[in-house]
């Protein structure tokens, strides 16, 4: 029992700190509608930048004062953030505004590369909390028990704000209805900035009191920003009680996985300490599954203002099928050209332009948004390495890679197409969360952070010009089936079921079911892409199945245009390109690419193509 109430203060302390970077994005959301990918970067500034007051001016001035300066300072990152780009974007697809978000976490992360360095930076200890206090023989960490005490202080302090003052009327009057408000003569374009400099002030908060208990690092946004989506949409989306609840619940049960260890069951030893990787995103597709809109959330608002208009795909033209059969041709003689890295670069282009149309296949026509598309291309590249190390051979492996996602799409589409809109999204990053877990943990089967290697093809493709052909062959061949499907009855009844699901269902038209069957075959042409690339790259690790990949695949479809055929073809290419080019070019190349798709972004909001397109169509 003792060891039960230290895990549990020592949750509730994690529930704390997790509570006050999950808030801010809550709020966010609930008036702008936009899920902000950076808000765990702003969480690693208000780190950084308390950890360089601390240092700095040291005693209790550097440390509180300097959580306090950090906080204003991440505020005032927030507003800029808010004011220079995202402002550009409110009437722009959720997508597209997620992609933007992207982009400023590639920028903040150089920005603290060149200001503080790749060196972790301890922080000190709290100036007056540095004892522990005896409770029932053991010793707590005073500075525990003081974040246990701040998350309730800080949720009532904001219910007060919403629930006493205009400003939190306004909030709650944008939350319901943001059109509306606007139509009263609410200057919105302030109260948006307000809000979101009021989520990145609590986020730099948190992650300023995080420096006793862990060192500043680079690594610190993406760690903290799923956990905070996992919070945010456990607890319901917009809701502040529903996110301390979830935080609660989530830092609880890692506490007790901590606290459990291993434990010996029926012969076998079960390591419940690794669970802490996964249990959460258990706990978020439960949830989700049982209750859509999270345990104390509601259905958003239908806004009544469209963002950009969709239309509807022509069917491709003889000339466009000829266009697209010299395209490939031309891609076909890169190899002639006598530059041997021509033809690995091709192959990286062919298969991320397969992964990307998969994802668009579901996205676009399916209307199914998807934050963990690297699921199926992992699953497909590791069962596929894992059968050429058993003696498989390449296509037996990569035939046995594509089912297993097809596999896993099954089962894993059956509960996300119960959703919609952003909780679909964030169910299929639980999911995909999860798989990473499975495969950073699993290393006597996956090799675990060192992944799996020796995977090459056989003597007949092992030439770079050969493989890339044989590439090129087979994921043009899985575009055009993928093409092709779009225009058969099957896609033009999934386009149906997006645009009217209740007219679809009016006419017999089984929408979920023709959603999941959408959802298996873009996981099974992402497996095809993943054990593709195994088999390139002669090896597999757990980046695969990261959410960077998926996000990855995201903005390549968004870069292309997702109105269009060849836009996730387009966006692939540009992508994989100018991550090649800037990667060894300069060592901020990450900053460099974040900035170009910030330019795309507001250039061409509906893609390269998309907008070439309708540029075309107004001549």
């Amino acid at each position: 029992m003792i060891a039960f109430l230290l895990q549990t203060l020592n949750g509730l302390a994690s529930a704390s700190a997790l509570f006050l970077v999950a808030v801010g994005l809550s709020l966010t959301f609930g008036v702008t509608r936009i899920v902000n990918f950076a808000h765990g970067s702003l969480y690693m500034l208000g780190t950084y930048i308390a950890v360089t007051c601390a240092q700095q001016f040291g005693g209790a001035l550097g440390f509180w004062g300097g959580a306090l300066v950090a906080a204003c300072a991440v505020a005032a990152v927030g507003a800029l953030i808010e004011i220079g780009l995202l402002k550009r974007l409110y009437n722009a697809p959720d997508l597209l505004q997620l992609t933007a978000t992207f982009a400023v976490v590639l920028i903040i992360k150089d920005a603290a590369l060149w200001t503080w360095g790749a060196e972790d930076i301890l922080g000190p200890r709290a100036p007056g909390l540095k004892g522990a206090v005896e409770i029932l023989g053991r010793r707590i960490p005073e500075y525990d028990l003081f974040l246990i005490a701040v998350g309730p202080l800080v949720l009532i302090t904001l219910l007060a704000l919403i629930n006493r003052t205009r400003f939190g009327v306004l909030l709650r009057a944008a939350t319901e209805d943001r059109e509306m408000t606007a139509a009263l003569g609410v200057n919105q374009s302030r109260l948006f900035t307000l809000v979101f400099a009021l989520g990145a002030f609590l986020a730099g908060l948190g992650g300023a009191l995080q420096i006793p208990r862990e060192p500043a690092n680079l690594n610190m946004d993406l760690a903290i920003i799923g956990d905070v989506f996992v919070v945010v949409v456990v607890g319901g989306m917009g809701s502040l009680t529903g996110a301390y609840l979830a935080a609660i619940l989530i830092s609880l049960a890692k506490a007790y996985c901590y606290g459990i260890g291993d434990i010996a069951l029926f012969g076998t030893t079960i390591a419940f300490s690794k669970f802490t990787l996964v249990v959460e995103f258990v706990i978020m597709a439960l949830v989700l599954t049982f209750r859509p809109h999270g345990l104390l959330g509601k259905p958003m608002a239908t806004q009544r203002i469209a963002g950009l208009t969709e239309t509807p795909m022509p069917r491709p033209l003889q000339k466009h099928l000829l266009l697209c059969v010299g395209a490939v041709l031309a891609f076909a003689a890169l190899p002639l050209l006598g530059d041997r890295y021509l033809a690995v670069i091709g192959a990286d282009i062919a298969i991320f332009a397969l992964f990307a149309v998969s994802l668009h296949f579901m996205m676009g026509p399916g209307g199914m948004h998807s934050f963990g598309h690297a699921a199926y291309f992992g699953i497909g590249a590791y069962v596929a390495a894992l059968a050429a190390k058993a003696g498989f051979g390449m296509g037996s492996a990569i035939a046995v890679g594509l089912i297993a996602a097809a596999a896993f799409a099954c089962i894993f589409g059956w509960l996300c197409v119960r959703l919609s809109g952003v909780y679909l999204a964030m169910l299929t990053l639980a999911f995909a969360s999860i798989v990473w877990s499975v495969v950073f943990q699993w290393d006597h089967v996956t090799g675990g952070s060192n992944g799996l290697t020796g995977v090459w093809p056989p003597t007949l493709f092992d030439d770079k010009a050969t493989f890339y052909w044989l590439t090129l062959a087979i994921c043009a061949a899985g575009i055009g089936i993928m093409w092709w499907l779009l225009f058969t009855p099957y896609g033009l009844a999934l386009r149906a079921a997006r645009d009217a699901a209740r007219r679809a269902e009016a006419l017999g038209i089984h929408v979920q079911r023709l959603q999941w069957s959408a959802f298996v075959i873009a996981g099974l042409f992402a497996g095809l892409a993943g054990a593709l690339f195994a088999f390139s790259k002669g090896s597999i690790s757990p980046e695969a199945v990261a959410t960077p990949r998926s996000v990855d695949a995201l903005v390549m479809v968004l870069l292309g245009g997702i109105e269009t055929l060849t836009g996730p073809i387009v966006g692939a290419a540009v992508f994989t390109l100018l991550q090649d080019w800037l990667a060894r070019n300069t060592e901020y190349w990450r900053a460099a690419m974040g900035g170009l798709i910030v330019l795309l972004v507001l250039l061409f909001p509906r893609g390269i193509m998309g907008s070439i397109k309708r540029k075309w169509s107004t001549k």
